[in-house]
């Protein structure tokens, strides 16, 4: 585990010196949250309005929490990386390196990315308060529950990425198979939550990567309760076990192909 997190400093120490570029990419996420915030206001007649289950507060913190977790994730470099490393023959390298690549690739991510994700969570409260002069009714604990699930959807949201990006072994290019599945997050995950889709997609969408990479973690924010916590956990907890084998499976398949074929 110390090579993990020593992997996990190094890329964390790489990304302090691009501090500013990470304020400058925040200018896109102010401006998506600013139109979306308009939106809900326009909706809304009453901001105590409840549509779906959710005030005019409740939405915008919602859609607040699922962006921060989609653009701090950085899904489209992670793939391309790994795509680039499966064709290019640059996997063949960490083979026999004293670590794992799947356990690379998701702490060194984890890295790159925990600077930016400090960085627009901060931004993006105090954008939030600014938007509505107050934060939802939350404690220390469920401040920690929220940050728990939040590091976990993003761990999720890595391994899932990574397994997309191993299906180069298999086919020529994995990165349109991302823009299917970064186009299924971001448009049934992100902006709206399940309760506003018809009643028989949601047990859907419950059961499929949105409840745990950003559903979840966004509900717990602006409505928060112990059991939604645990079963938010459980749900995580079961899709890391889940993605981590799936990464193990197709890695170890592709590089049997790899000696099988002489490397």
């Amino acid at each position: 585990m110390r090579k993990y997190l020593f992997i996990f400093k190094s890329e964390l120490m790489s990304n302090l010196q691009y501090v500013f570029d990470i304020f400058v990419g925040f200018i896109g996420y102010f401006i998506m949250l600013f139109i979306l915030f308009n939106l809900w206001e326009y909706m809304y007649s009453d901001p105590s309005e409840l549509i779906n289950g959710y005030t005019m507060s409740q939405m915008t913190w919602y859609v607040i929490v699922t962006e921060i977790l989609w653009m701090t994730l950085g899904g489209r470099k992670l793939c391309r990386k790994i795509c680039n490393d499966v064709r290019g023959g640059n996997i063949a390298y960490n083979i026999n390196k004293p670590y794992s690549y799947i356990g690379y690739s998701l702490f060194s991510h984890l890295g790159g990315i925990a600077l930016k994700g400090l960085i627009y969570t901060i931004l993006g409260m105090i954008m939030g308060f600014c938007f509505l002069g107050e934060f939802p009714t939350i404690n220390i604990f469920s401040i920690v529950a929220v940050l728990i699930t939040g590091i976990l959807a993003t761990i999720i949201s890595i391994l899932l990425i990574t397994f997309i990006g191993l299906f180069s072994f298999i086919i020529e290019d994995a990165n349109p198979f991302y823009w299917l599945y970064s186009k299924f997050i971001l448009v049934l995950g992100t902006i709206f939550p399940i309760e506003y889709f018809p009643a028989v997609m949601q047990p859907i969408l419950t059961f499929s990567p949105i409840y745990v990479v950003s559903y979840g973690p966004a509900k717990l924010f602006v409505d928060f309760s112990w059991s939604n916590f645990l079963s938010v956990l459980i749900a995580q907890i079961i899709y890391v076990i889940i993605g981590y084998l799936l990464c193990t499976l197709i890695y170890k398949k592709g590089v049997k192909n790899l000696n099988v074929n002489g490397g």
